[in-house]
């Protein structure tokens, strides 16, 4: 299960091993959290160098995950353990080591009270948005996005379609299919690097994005796809119903609804509500 935490209002990348029952974090996330470094890969790279040559093992036993890079798209990352996140800490000063331990520390205790009851999760999630500076209207949009992905999701798997980039294959059939753009150019059109797409989505294109998602979902359960090209035919179809239904609002209400608008402009919109 792959996740984003926040520490200090900065995502961390991280992933739960259910086998394993322990979270696996992006190392070049938590450097560039601990080191304010503009160029968090090439600390990293010099940092190994520096740890082979006193000959710690630490780089060498740490696993790699395919994580979703700036890009968009699934790429393997270095990733460690807490436990080796705490030796790496080590390593590297910085005022916020403390602070860091205490979050890591309070991560792994939130998990454990996550799988005793569920609805905490989704406690947390609005906890996080709120802290980002969402409104509370949009976060509820939001999480109700996350429970139609992971319906779609759930449905892919069943079929046989794989994680990575297959599920990035089909998601951004569908996202041209109803806002003409692929994930890339909607990406750009809000000047997005490595943030999330629905993160910076307005409600109304949050909407648009959960019917196309929602429909495909619904004729792929009815239809039974057996492989990818028959899965990528569905997910335009969800994609189309949804992208007539946008072109419908826009011709009534002569405004186009895949917009540059991002988080940034969504929280100051917020602040100047407050303001009035």
């Amino acid at each position: 299960m792959s996740n984003l935490k926040l520490f200090e209002s900065k995502k961390i990348r991280s992933s739960w091993n259910e086998e394993e029952e322990k979270w696996y974090f992006s190392v070049v996330d938590i450097i560039e959290v601990l080191t304010d470094s503009p160029r968090p890969r090439k600390y990293w790279n010099a940092l190994k160098t520096k740890l082979d040559e006193e000959g710690s093992e630490l780089s060498h036993n740490m696993g790699q995950l395919k994580m979703e890079a700036e890009d968009g798209k699934m790429r393997m990352t270095d990733v460690a353990d807490t436990e080796q996140i705490f030796r790496l800490i080590q390593s590297i000063p910085s005022p916020k080591a403390e602070p860091f331990k205490q979050w890591l520390a309070k991560v792994g205790y939130d998990r454990i009270e996550e799988s005793q009851n569920p609805e905490l999760s989704i406690d947390r999630a609005m906890e996080n948005y709120m802290k980002l500076g969402y409104s509370k209207d949009w976060i509820n949009q939001r999480l109700k996005s996350i429970e139609v992905r992971k319906e779609l999701t759930d449905e892919w798997e069943s079929r046989g379609v794989k994680k990575g980039q297959e599920f990035a294959t089909l998601t951004d059939i569908i996202t041209q299919a109803w806002s003409g753009k692929t994930v890339k150019q909607y990406k750009q059109h809000k000047n997005l690097k490595k943030e999330n797409l629905r993160d910076n989505m307005t409600n109304l294109e949050l909407v648009l994005n959960m019917l196309a998602e929602a429909t495909t979902s619904e004729i792929s359960k009815e239809k039974k796809p057996a492989t990818l090209e028959e899965n990528k035919k569905i997910a335009h179809q969800g994609g189309t119903i949804s992208g007539n239904t946008r072109k419908e609002i826009e011709a009534k209400t002569g405004k186009k609804i895949v917009s540059s608008t991002n988080a940034e402009i969504l929280q100051e919109k917020k602040e100047v509500k407050k303001l009035k």
